[in-house]
């Protein structure tokens, strides 16, 4: 049985990851450092034999002996590696998001990724690089294709993490040509679903529990900026289907490509909640994208794959989570 080294494999997008390929009879050996990432997220998952779990920082040059020796302990043969590790979300409030951990998310992307490469080449396995919508920008180009470059401040606040998720790009291609790695990217757009940390200060979560609570919902301008929401369901899909279909070396956005307002967003939250929350406008950030929606031309002709669940369906189930979680 051959395993997959899932870094970040305790978050939001790994775990579900990481029970996927338990499900295809692959074993598991998940990889995080627990600063966004939560263990209960995978703890139906520690009494399989299948699944083992490392608690480390995988941008620490320690982590490579780490994961050998551990590997070589337990005999694992590594098929995959896929580096999922990174703080995410932008909100300038939150502990958990990007933008109050700005080294820890530069070095992840850029030096964690280069060494997750050295695992590869070392394994001999194929490699998934976590990429960003993120790194499209403000796009200027509206859907965004897989072949455009971009519109990103590269010293703005958000650079931490869409200039490293680019880096993390070129070393995922770079190394990969030059030692002939089966190398491939996602760019992952906006995606919900249970088990979304609300601390990162994504919009859904943060939405639905102030919601929840009655408590006012802040947007940011106008609220007329757009967002395309792809349930996890249908991201963990387009993942599977993106390892197993995609030539080396290629690029693939994965989302929804239903656009949306976050005023509608905050309004169809509210009214499915029943919540008498008001609403509270604030200065919309710098470099905030005022459209972001993903062409996905390429994944449903090459991947044969499309999202299934609609926003309000997707929603109904994020919100029971939140319900029963909060």
């Amino acid at each position: 049985m051959k395993t997959v080294i899932i870094t970040g494999g305790a978050g939001f997008i790994g775990s579900y990851l990481c029970e996927a390929f338990l499900n295809k009879d692959y074993k598991i050996l998940c990889v995080d450092n627990l600063v966004t990432g939560n263990k209960k997220n995978i703890k139906t998952l520690e009494s399989n034999s299948n699944f083992f779990f490392i608690e480390a920082d995988v941008s620490k040059i320690s982590v490579k002996e780490k994961i050998i020796n551990f590997v070589n302990e337990k005999q694992l043969e590594i098929s995959h590696i896929l580096h999922f590790a990174s703080p995410a979300g932008p909100n300038p409030n939150s502990p958990k998001s990007y933008l109050q951990m700005p080294v820890e998310t530069y070095l992840v992307n850029s030096l964690g990724t280069h060494l997750m490469l050295e695992l590869t080449k070392k394994f001999n396995a194929k490699f998934l690089f976590a990429s960003t919508s993120e790194v499209y920008g403000d796009p200027l180009e509206h859907p965004q294709k897989e072949s455009y470059l971009g519109n990103v401040n590269t010293l703005g606040p958000r650079s931490c993490y869409d200039v490293s998720k680019r880096f993390g790009e070129m070393a995922t291609i770079t190394y990969g040509k030059k030692h002939k790695l089966d190398a491939l990217l996602i760019r992952i757009f906006n995606t919900y679903g249970p088990r979304m940390n609300v601390d990162d200060g994504r919009v859904i979560p943060l939405f639905i529990t102030k919601a929840l609570e009655n408590k006012t919902l802040t947007i940011y301008g106008e609220g007329n900026q757009t967002r395309s929401f792809c349930y996890i369901s249908d991201q963990i899909d387009g993942i599977i289907n993106l390892i197993e279909k995609a030539e080396p070396y290629s690029v693939y956005n994965i989302g929804n490509d239903s656009e949306i307002t976050i005023n509608t967003l905050a309004n169809t939250i509210k009214d499915l909640t029943d919540s008498s929350s008001e609403i509270e406008f604030k200065p919309l950030p710098k470099d905030d994208p005022t459209r972001r929606k993903p062409d996905i031309s390429k994944a449903k002709r090459d991947l044969n794959w499309e999202p299934q669940i609609k926003l309000e369906d997707g929603l109904k189930k994020t919100i029971k989570f939140f319900e029963k979680h909060n």
